[in-house]
């Protein structure tokens, strides 16, 4: 897809990977449509890029409320791109210690946000020359992280949604792309009111970070790859675990024991 000119609906957009594509696409000439939950961050937003105002709307949004997602595609009906970036995870417990408050709130978010954005936006997409649909899964999606097991269950149903979304849309000008992105250096754990746990041993583990991933994402869109996997940690354990399964799944098992909350 050639993204000159073109108008994006980005969620997540406050901060992370959300935040670096708005700057990104903003220098790609696209008109963006910025959407968060947290007005404080699509303030500092605006900040940021208030030479590029004339590019940039703002938008307060729950994307897990089924009724306001609706009424903001009946207010934006000229979209050419979605980027379905927002997500929370939860906390870093096994499933037998994880309340069904939490459980509910992280698939709202991650899968049913998803699913409430693609059904209020496809049909604008499809009376569009070319249209594109982003949708941001995770490492987690394709392989088990124990202590995010629920997290990784809402990405793997974002996975499945988005490729079967693709395969229905082969015949039209829609374009369909899951993301798989690593380990990333956002603020995701601060936005879920998560606490995250500190890696032992003074080791550091290498994050990719937020710039290179929505950098990544572009070309991928640009070069409407229907996979975008991120960081080596993602390519690395997708090839493992279609090699050997059970393997890929202790090996990340024995990496995250220490990181558990007890």
């Amino acid at each position: 897809m050639l993204l000159k000119n073109k108008t994006a609906v980005v969620t997540g957009a406050g901060s992370g990977i959300g935040k670096e594509l708005v700057l990104a696409l903003l220098e790609k000439g696209v008109k963006i449509i910025a959407v968060d939950l947290r007005d404080d961050s699509l303030g500092e937003l605006k900040k940021i890029i208030s030479e590029s105002e004339s590019k940039l709307t703002t938008h307060h949004l729950d994307i897990s409320d089924k009724s306001a997602v609706e009424k903001l595609s009946r207010e934006i009906t000229e979209v050419d791109i979605l980027i379905n970036d927002a997500g929370i995870i939860q906390p870093f417990v096994k499933i037998n210690d994880l309340d069904f408050a939490t459980i509910n709130k992280v698939m709202d978010v991650n899968f049913y946000g998803t699913l409430f954005m693609t059904k209020a936006f496809l049909p604008h997409l499809l009376k569009r020359k070319e249209g594109y649909i982003v949708n941001v899964s995770s490492m987690g999606g394709f392989l088990p992280v124990p202590g995010q097991s629920v997290y990784g269950a809402s990405k793997a149903a974002v996975k499945l949604f988005t490729e079967g979304l693709y395969a229905e849309l082969l015949d039209t000008n829609v374009s369909v792309s899951v993301v798989f992105p690593g380990a990333t250096a956002t603020n995701i754990s601060k936005n879920s009111g998560i606490e995250a746990p500190k890696v032992g041993s003074g080791k550091n583990y290498k994050t990719l970070p937020a710039s290179e991933a929505a950098k990544q994402i572009i070309i991928g869109i640009e070069k409407n790859k229907p996979q975008i996997f991120l960081g080596s940690d993602s390519k690395l354990m997708n090839l493992l675990y279609r090699l050997s399964p059970i393997y890929a799944i202790k090996l990340i098992a024995k990496q995250m024991k220490s990181l558990l909350l007890k």
